[in-house]
Formats: structure tokens, C-alpha cells, sequence
């Protein structure tokens, strides 16, 4: 009994926090990256605004390590990344927590080479370029350990996605484990030797999440929870009808636009990653996505990346937004 009341004496400050208008509009500036994702379809509509009644505004990023700063400076306050910059910013305690997970990464994020490289052991020597503390990145690196190739024997170049197209026309580079736009321009001359789907079936799967700082959170709970109702309908909508999402021209045009992707490579990009429901963000939000971030950082650090690891993430995600979203369904 006293522990039903606890939780209902809870619920209803939560509730009441949400439900409470602040007297000034909210401004919330909110770092995005290119993934062509069914979420781009909210960012384009501005259903986050029209929910949460802030002001918002849509920041495009290159990479998770710039997202990363923009949130330890507090220059944004939700932000696109993945795991690996995630588990990056965790260990080095940025007051921030995953409230929403993006995706599953699979063939959306892949490793293309020249048609020259027919094995693992021809990578060997040559120069292979990925964005640093990324989940290519750390899905380089994985799949490198996987085939028995040591890191110093592979010419590993730091590079952000525009840099990697241009040194790939010039012939710079033989090879990048990059995401959308870029892999799939890559792929047009190259080929995939592997991808994000093949690495997390041997041990090192990858997510794209949302992060918010906490003070934000804390301030304006009904503003994060606002975005993650629009995400999720957005998510949902494909998840519903899939075939029928892709057949509408729109739906392509939008996904196009805000990811740099050509129409016709948005499709295979959409279905390229897996987006999960409401009831399974709330499962994932909790041990599962704590444990991804641990391994994730244990991997970093002995690569040298990152110089320690905590024993525990907990602090760092948390569910409660998509609860309440779950909530407000009923």
C-alpha cells in the first residue's frame, strides 16, 4: 500500500510537471546528423514544435564528436550521436542521458574499398579513412579485431564524411567505413567489404540515440517528452505500413533532402537500420543500452581511446520520457 501510494504521489508530480505551461516559450536548439531515417519526416513537418509549443531550432552536424561539444558547451541541448561517441561522453560524465533510441544500426553505416581489396588481409597497408569516436569507428576497429588485423598495420585517417568523398575522388584513400550520403557515393566505384548489421552480429552492435543535457531535462520534462511522441509517430507510421511509407513520394523527397541522399538511395538507407516501438524503447532504455555503452567503452579503451571506464551507466539513460510518452497515449 505504501509503496502503490509512493509511486501514484509520483506519477502525479510527474504529470503535473508536464502538464505546466512556462511563462516564457522555450527555446531549444536541437543537433541533427544525416541518417535517412523515418524520424526526418517530424523534423520536416515541425511536429516537435507544434507538440511542445518551444522554439526550435534544427542544427545539422557531421559527426557525433561535434554533437558531443555542442552539448558539453551547452550550445544545444538534444543531440543526435551514436553509441561510441556516447559511451565516450558517459565516461568522461557530460551531464547528459539517452531518452530516445534513434536506431539499430545495420547497412546504413558500411566499409567500402576499392574493388582492388578482395579480403580483409588486403586492407593491410592501406589507408582507411572513418570519422573519430564514431560508430564507424568503433565498428572499424571491431571489425578489424574480428579478422585478426592488427590496428598499426592499417593506416587508419581521421576524417569527417565531406573530407572522405573528396579524398576518394582523388584517390587519397582506399577505403572508409562511413554512413549515408558518402557510402553510398563510395559504393557506386567501390564495394562493401562489410557493414554495421555483419560487425553487431559478431559482438559489437551499434545504436543511434538522442541525448539531452540533464539540466534541460529537468527544467523542461514535457518539452523532451514532447519529442519523443513526434519521433516515435513518425516511427510508427513506417513501422505500420512499411512497402506503402516507401511508395509515398514525399515521405522520399523529405528523407532526400535533410540527408543528402539521392532519392533513389533513400529506400535501402531506411531499410538499412531498425527502429524500435514504444514498448521496446522502454525495455532498451534501462540495462540493455547501459550495457551497450559499458562495452562500448571497455573496446576504447583498450584501443586507447578513452582512459577510463565507469562500472556503472545508469545515470546516463533513462526511459522515463518514453514512459510518460506511453501515458499520454492512452
Amino acid at each position: 500500500m505504501t509503496r502503490n501510494f509512493f509511486i501514484s504521489v509520483y506519477s502525479a508530480i510527474f504529470v503535473l510537471a508536464l502538464t505546466t505551461t512556462d511563462l516564457q516559450a522555450v527555446n531549444v536548439i536541437v543537433a541533427y546528423q544525416t541518417e535517412a531515417e523515418p524520424a526526418k519526416v517530424a523534423q520536416a513537418e515541425n511536429s516537435f514544435a507544434k507538440m511542445s509549443g518551444a522554439t526550435v531550432d534544427w542544427r545539422k552536424f557531421d559527426s557525433g564528436s561535434g554533437v558531443l561539444r555542442a552539448l558539453a558547451s551547452g550550445d544545444v541541448q538534444i543531440g543526435n550521436l551514436g553509441s561510441s561517441p556516447l559511451a565516450v561522453g558517459a565516461s568522461q560524465k557530460l551531464p547528459i542521458e539517452v531518452f530516445l533510441i534513434a536506431s539499430q544500426l545495420g547497412s546504413s553505416e558500411a566499409l567500402v574499398v576499392k574493388k582492388s581489396i578482395n579480403t580483409p588481409q588486403d586492407l593491410i597497408g592501406k589507408r582507411i579513412a572513418v570519422p573519430f569516436i564514431s560508430t564507424p569507428h568503433y565498428s572499424l576497429l571491431s571489425a578489424l579485431q574480428h579478422w585478426d588485423i592488427e590496428q598499426q598495420d592499417v593506416h587508419i585517417l581521421n576524417m569527417q564524411p565531406a573530407a572522405i568523398a573528396a579524398a576518394w575522388q582523388r584517390g587519397d584513400i582506399d577505403g572508409a567505413y562511413v554512413w549515408a550520403p558518402v557510402v553510398n557515393e563510395l559504393a557506386k566505384t567501390g564495394k562493401v567489404l562489410t557493414d554495421s548489421e555483419q560487425v553487431g552480429l559478431w559482438g559489437a552492435p551499434t545504436l543511434d540515440v538522442w541525448v539531452v543535457r540533464k539540466d534541460f531535462a529537468q527544467s523542461h520534462p514535457d518539452v523532451v517528452t514532447a519529442f519523443v511522441r513526434s519521433t516515435l509517430a513518425a516511427q510508427k507510421a513506417y513501422l505500420t505500413a512499411p512497402d506503402a511509407w516507401l511508395e509515398n513520394k514525399i515521405n522520399i523527397s523529405t528523407l532526400a533532402r535533410l540527408s543528402g541522399a539521392s532519392e533513389d538511395q533513400v529506400p535501402g538507407l531506411v531499410k538499412g537500420s531498425r527502429y524500435l516501438p514504444l514498448a521496446e524503447q522502454i525495455v532498451q532504455l534501462g540495462k540493455p543500452v547501459e550495457k551497450n555503452i559499458q562495452d562500448t567503452a571497455k573496446f576504447l579503451q583498450k584501443e586507447g581511446k578513452i582512459s577510463q571506464v565507469e562500472h556503472d551507466y545508469s545515470a546516463f539513460v533513462t526511459n522515463r520520457f518514453v514512459q510518460q510518452a506511453q501515458v499520454m497515449q492512452k
